[in-house]
């Protein structure tokens, strides 16, 4: 089953920070124009049309880097719980929309239960889409 759509849309990512001064991120990649319009009350737009999966990625580098999966751990302290969808939701209505030209989805692995998973938002030339 394919992590994401692969429509080679525009994408960006919501990023929510727990402390201003953190390097402490979480993720969601969105459709910009389609969350713009949820953000500002559109609410009969499906969030599988604003989100391009509902994976949720974790960075401690700060804005740029590798975004690997965050432990249900870490999303139970910080979300009160560790369901994708309700964790999503609150990362939409707290965090901020950042471009992110340098995520190429359409190399995102199928199978990711297979291993570890991360997502490279450096837009290297040489480094976009994933490691395993």
């Amino acid at each position: 089953m394919p992590a994401t759509r692969n429509t080679g849309a525009q994408i960006g990512k919501v990023v929510y920070k727990p402390e201003p001064k953190s390097t402490d991120e979480f993720v969601v990649i969105v459709h910009p124009s389609e969350y713009k319009k949820w953000k500002e009350g559109e609410t009969s737009i499906p969030l599988t049309e604003v989100l391009d999966s509902f994976e949720i990625f974790h960075s401690t580098q700060g804005a740029q880097g590798i975004l690997g999966r965050p432990s249900h751990q870490q999303l139970e302290n910080e979300f009160g719980t560790h369901k994708d969808l309700d964790v999503a939701l609150q990362i939409l209505e707290k965090g901020k929309l950042e471009a992110s030209s340098g995520i190429d989805t359409s190399t995102i692995g199928t199978n990711l239960s297979k291993g570890s998973f991360s997502l490279d938002t450096r837009g290297a030339r040489n480094m976009t889409g994933t490691s395993s």
